[in-house]
């Protein structure tokens, strides 16, 4: 399924599959290389770890694009309090609006789910 969302930054574990991931996706979206960070915490990442990345998000970047692995990953979206999934699947896209003006507020903040796509299955609220 095709969206239309415009994507600020990348981010991803150093792993070689998540930076392949990430890289496959910006492609898709004619990103250049230095729109990627590396965040070496996100490899093998507690919840704890995914919400400390995301307090040091560049607040300049609307939309960034999160790239990890299980179980954390799951872990993570499962913490945020809105669409319950079983697992993230590889590939699979998980999408959130936060009502915050900064990065790190992004663990309070108010979520709101907006979609779930995955290679395997296609949900949406929008």
């Amino acid at each position: 399924m095709e969206r239309e969302i415009k994507i600020d930054s990348f981010v991803s574990s150093p792993a070689r599959r998540a930076q392949q991931t990430a890289t496959i996706f910006m492609n898709e979206y004619k990103a250049n290389e230095e729109r990627l960070s590396l965040i070496p915490s996100l490899y093998e990442a507690s919840v704890k770890h995914f919400y400390e990345a995301i307090a040091t998000f560049n607040d300049a970047d609307n939309t960034v694009a999160l790239f990890a692995h299980n179980p954390g990953i799951t872990d993570f979206v499962n913490s945020t309090g809105c669409f319950q999934i079983y697992n993230m699947p590889a590939c699979a896209v998980y999408g959130l609006a936060i009502d915050a003006d900064h990065w790190k507020e992004f663990e309070n903040a108010k979520k709101e789910f907006l979609f779930f796509d995955s290679p395997q299955n296609i949900t949406s609220i929008k």
